[in-house]
């Protein structure tokens, strides 16, 4: 397992004085040049691996040496359908064990993983599939509906369809049957191009995989964010990025890890959707970097679920962001879980509540380690370490090969303590927004620089503290909303005029969306416009507040101003 630099990576005359605050054995630099691409790194584990269990997932294994076969067969079948390098294939499916086989599926292809958020509306899919210029998707049938809307207004070629239960053995005809007939979690759905995901493979084992020599500055991922202007666009990541994201993590990871007793095979808890940045390197490929095995929760919602599914194993890494920590430690099966093998807890995505960092830290015995980053950043840029026993209040420190800049708005460096925002360089940072020079431009400085849009001070002893935001996303349980889409929805509404979204503190999920309006029709309710909104935004962008006013508070020159909003008192 290489982590240690073969030559520095980073810019030598860069004061990282953040160095003297490393935990002992935490190098200074990474190597992302130890793997040529991330199919690389995959199938080195897969060698380290092949006898040992991959995933887990409503109580059936998949074994590493099935997880590269099937892999192998649905690589092979995209390549025969005429997908080229480089083409886009979406993933539109929930944590189910078909979700890691049609990612390694598609990166051994040469073609391009485009993640895509299972619950979008039909708008929001359809911008994302034209937008990445996809070729192909892989989907869960529970969803095939939405696809349905749009495909034809989509670049889409070839649709492959996954069931809950077509890889979980015996009982999948059962699971079939209770999610169709029983739960009726499949709405009617009708693609005539569809295969089924089970013949695929079936049909894939018989062709044979033309092997493609990936290089690591190619394009492995669209991520899809908000970017600056809430426009959605896809952040382009190369395999450089995620490779040099997992080693980054697995260094700064190891103290936590190899604190005593010594545990031989670790378990890895993905209760974070796999589409999302943070589960895609910090359990995916974190987990098969440090030879684990990948217990997928399918619905973290359902925390009963989850800690039956926890009871059941000894697991040794669980990442989460601070609502699941803190509904995990309210629940009245709390208790039933064995939390003794818990080396590390990762938090990311919103801010970690001090009151439940304490309260996780005396009932486990592990403390929450709150790290930062975005989808441009592959994405973790910034972590405390994972041997802390104490909440900092921060999110930690510049991770290995990786330089972090505090900035006045006309890019000059603030003294420590100061305010200002953000930026990051490192080989975790994106190649750029994909077909959008202009976004791009806006984002990187001339010295590499990623300008993050978030304001904080880092101390004398290199951590980081958010304070306040440049720009005005939200942030909803770790998912980016931006303003602008929740505004451009709402004013399609025949009966409002005006419309601003800004984000209000939620107890549960950081924050929510709220919305002020100025009516046009007087007799529009708050409900008819939030049921308005549910057909069009996915459930955590919709708003949960709405205030109808007379007026908005505008700039001279028109502009609203959200801020003044966001600070008013209900009126």
């Amino acid at each position: 397992m290489a982590i240690l630099a073969a030559g520095a990576i980073t810019d030598p005359s860069i004061d990282r004085f953040w160095l003297k605050s490393y935990p002992p054995g935490v190098p200074a630099e990474i190597d992302p040049s130890s793997y040529a691409s991330l199919v690389d790194l995959i199938d080195q584990s897969i060698g380290r691996n092949r006898d040992r269990a991959a995933f887990s997932c409503m109580g059936q294994t998949l074994g590493y040496a099935e997880f590269d076969r099937m892999a192998q067969s649905l690589a092979a079948w995209l390549q025969a359908r005429g997908l080229k390098p480089g083409a886009r294939v979406a993933i539109m499916m929930p944590n189910v064990l078909q979700y890691p086989v049609a990612m390694l599926a598609i990166l051994r292809a040469g073609c391009v993983v485009v993640n895509v958020n299972p619950l979008y509306t039909a708008r929001e899919l359809e911008h994302q599939l034209v937008d990445a210029g996809a070729e192909a998707v892989i989907i869960l049938e529970n969803f095939c509906h939405v696809l349905a809307e749009v495909l034809e207004r989509t670049p889409v070629r070839h649709v492959v369809v996954a069931s809950l239960g077509e890889l979980l053995g015996l009982k999948g005809t059962l699971v079939n049957f209770v999610v169709r007939h029983v739960k009726k979690m499949v709405p009617a759905w009708h693609l005539p191009q569809a295969r089924r995901f089970a013949d695929v493979l079936a049909e894939g084992a018989r062709l044979t995989l033309t092997p493609v020599a990936l290089r690591a500055d190619d394009l492995a991922f669209l991520q899809y964010t908000g970017g600056t202007t809430g426009v959605s666009k896809g952040a382009a990541l190369s395999h450089r990025n995620l490779i040099a994201n997992t080693l980054q993590t697995e260094a700064w990871s190891r103290p936590g890890l190899e604190r005593p007793p010594a545990i031989e095979n670790g378990v890895m808890v993905c209760a974070l959707p796999l589409y999302h940045i943070y589960a895609l390197t910090a359990c995916f490929l974190f987990g098969v970097q440090t030879n684990a095995m990948v217990l997928l929760i399918v619905n973290p919602r359902d925390v009963k679920a989850v800690l039956k599914d926890l009871s059941k194993v000894r697991f040794t890494v669980f990442p989460a962001v601070n609502t699941l920590y803190n509904a995990i430690l309210h629940h009245a099966d709390f208790g039933t879980v064995d939390w003794s093998s818990l080396r590390v807890a990762n938090a990311g995505g919103m801010a970690v509540q001090q009151s439940v960092a304490e309260r996780w830290f005396a009932a486990t015995g592990c403390p929450i380690i709150e790290g930062y980053g975005l989808s441009e950043t592959s994405p973790v840029a910034t972590c405390n370490p994972s041997d802390a026993t104490s909440f900092s209040g921060t999110v930690g420190l510049p991770l290995p090969s990786t330089d972090v800049a505090i900035r006045d708005d006309a890019g000059v460096d603030v003294p420590l303590g100061e305010r200002g925002e953000i930026c990051v360089r490192g080989p975790q940072v994106m190649t750029g927004y994909w077909n959008r020079p202009d976004e791009t431009a806006r984002v990187m400085s001339a010295d590499g620089y990623f300008k993050t849009g978030d304001i904080g001070i880092m101390n004398a002893a290199g951590y980081v503290k958010i304070v306040d935001r440049k720009k005005d996303m939200i942030l909803v349980s770790g998912f980016n909303v931006y303003p602008n889409e929740v505004e451009d929805v709402v004013a399609m509404h025949p009966g409002v005029l005006e419309v601003a979204a800004v984000g209000v503190p939620d107890e549960y999920s950081g924050e929510v969306v709220k919305i002020f309006v100025v009516r046009k029709d007087p007799s529009l309710t708050a409900e008819a416009l939030i049921a308005f909104c549910r057909g069009q935004l996915t459930g955590y962008k919709t708003p949960r507040h709405v205030e109808f006013r007379h007026d908005l508070p505008k700039s001279n020159v028109g502009k609203i101003l959200r801020r003044e909003l966001r600070d008013a008192k209900p009126v």
